[in-house]
């Protein structure tokens, strides 16, 4: 799981997370692995309901979890997958 910088603190400064799956499994199971390690990075990706926070993008394999078709946290994930979690850029 690739880390932004401004979520780094929480994750002994590190840029990217190994994340350990026994099977293919989804984004949630994945967050919930690195909650278990990194509660911090998970705590400001996701609200209190467990949804993805709106200036938080999160992707598997360069897909948004949001857009088009997309699954959300449902969305598999795979051995090499690559996960990132990205702050929303706005501007004019």
């Amino acid at each position: 799981m690739h880390v932004p910088a401004a979520l780094r603190q929480f994750a002994a400064g590190q840029r990217t997370l190994a994340v350990e799956l026994a099977e293919p499994g989804t984004l949630r199971l994945t967050l919930e692995r690195v909650r278990e390690h990194y509660p911090g990075v998970v705590e400001r990706a996701l609200d209190e309901q467990g949804h993805p926070r709106p200036h938080v993008n999160l992707f598997v394999d360069g897909q948004s979890v949001r857009a088009g078709a997309a699954l959300g946290l449902s969305t598999p994930v795979g051995a090499g997958s690559e996960v990132w979690i990205l702050p929303a850029v706005s501007g004019g």
